[in-house]
């Protein structure tokens, strides 16, 4: 999913910016499915967590939680909605 990895490369962007050092991922198993072929090759300490579904939190591990701007979460549950109704459409189409 290219959208998945421009939003993933576009929250780590965000936080360089904003001059934190993004180094960790908490991600689902949801999100690892869908992101799987990419995430490795971010650079980051990628922790699975089962409560996050297909949500992911891209942060910097020295100031998570102690500042919200650290952190930025990310779904792909936006993704798999908008390809299951072009799916659809495409059904119905003639």
């Amino acid at each position: 999913m290219n959208e998945v990895k421009e939003v993933v490369l576009r929250a780590i962007r965000e936080l360089k910016e904003e001059g934190m050092n993004p180094d960790i991922m908490l991600a689902g198993p949801g999100f690892i499915e869908h992101a799987r072929d990419f995430i490795a090759q971010l650079g980051l300490k990628i922790y699975r967590i089962e409560e996050l579904g297909y949500d992911a939190v891209i942060a910097d591990s020295s100031y998570m939680g102690q500042i919200k701007k650290a952190s930025r979460r990310i779904s792909v549950e936006p993704f798999l909605e908008e390809k299951r109704v072009w799916e659809e459409i495409e059904r119905l189409e003639v």
